[in-house]
């Protein structure tokens, strides 16, 4: 059957779409402003899209995660994962497996390569170009795998949010976390993620709850903790800087409770962190009502440092005045931001 070339034009009418049933299929690995102008395309022009993401296990970011991100992006397409056990370029054998796992023919296939004709023509469907020459969006997967961080500029939240390098600053309190954590923030001009056990403190000394802390306090503030820091991260400028973790939640339950959880302490399992910085006691403690006093805290500063070396932590520790630790911290989150591998 020969195949007509079809041609999309720029401003279709608002209540007609060409086309009943489109697809746009390929590794999106990882999705960036190339698949969203693409899929956009097929969904100005199509009433149903559906997106196929293949999926090999060699990949480092799993075939689920990536459609979760184009889901994001994406909320009026179908989004499906397949596994990706057809031969590279073999457009027949693609097609066919196409078939088996729609379940149905397509009226268009979108792509952005030179495959999609063969690829829609073995298919059955019609075949729409989308910016082949990357004219309208100058990307490729190949080069953002290359150097995330150099083609920030084309991920979406979610792939911003995997890609970032993520820096903690913890201490003994009234070590100045928090400055130190807003100054690079400040500096790299990116987010950075609050206390969140603090916020919870304050809030359960104002209304003078009692029992003062339970196991469950942990528990929900470590697990906020990380929801804060992934959902901030996604607007984040290649680096996040967190004042404080979930791993030192379970530090703090293990001072107000008298032992480590294990259930605080796995929240912070499978997480990680490119550098901490932990913040010295040379300063002088202030006490700003809340705080437990400076008799504790030397021993929580040993307490930190001993459980980051006990569990291989990447760690600096911040002496001194709050210039002399900025200058050091932002020589460590260089020499960080330098250190990008392909993925």
């Amino acid at each position: 059957m020969r195949m007509r070339k079809v041609i999309m034009h720029a401003h279709q009418p608002k209540d007609k779409k060409p086309f009943k049933s489109g697809l746009t299929i390929g590794k999106f690995y990882p999705p960036h402003a190339g698949h969203s102008y693409l899929i956009d395309t097929a969904l100005r022009n199509t009433e149903e899209v559906t997106v196929v993401v293949c999926h090999r296990d060699d990949q480092r970011i799993p075939g689920t995660l990536r459609a979760q991100w184009l889901r994001e992006m994406h909320p009026d397409a179908r989004v499906v994962v397949v596994d990706d056990i057809m031969k590279d370029g073999d457009s027949r054998a693609w097609a066919e497996h196409t078939k088996e796992f729609l379940g149905f023919i397509p009226d268009v296939v979108f792509t952005s390569e030179e495959y999609g004709e063969r690829y829609a023509r073995f298919l059955g469907a019609r075949h729409v170009l989308v910016d082949i020459s990357r004219n309208a969006v100058p990307i490729s997967a190949t080069r953002i795998r290359a150097n995330p961080l150099a083609e920030w500029e084309f991920l979406g939240g979610g792939a911003r949010a995997y890609f970032a390098k993520r820096i903690c600053v913890l201490g003994a309190e009234s070590t100045g976390t928090t400055t130190m954590a807003q100054a690079l923030a400040e500096h790299y001009n990116t987010v950075w993620v609050p206390e969140f056990g603090r916020m919870y403190a304050e809030a359960k000394t104002r209304a003078r709850v009692q029992p003062p802390w339970r196991t469950e306090d942990f528990i929900y503030i470590a697990n906020e903790q990380n929801r804060m820091e992934d959902q901030l991260a996604r607007a984040s400028n290649k680096i996040v800087i967190a004042d404080t973790d979930s791993f030192a939640t379970s530090i703090w339950h293990e001072r107000c409770m008298g032992f480590i959880s294990p259930e605080v302490d796995s929240i912070s399992s499978g997480r990680s962190y490119d550098l901490y910085f932990l913040t010295d006691v040379d300063i002088p403690f202030v006490q700003d009502g809340t705080r437990d006093g400076e008799s504790i805290r030397a021993a929580m500063h040993d307490r930190f440092k001993e459980e980051l070396e006990k569990r291989g932590k990447p760690h600096v520790l911040l002496s001194g005045s709050h210039e002399a630790r900025l200058r050091r911290a932002v020589q460590e989150c260089d020499r960080v931001l330098r250190d990008v591998r392909p993925l």
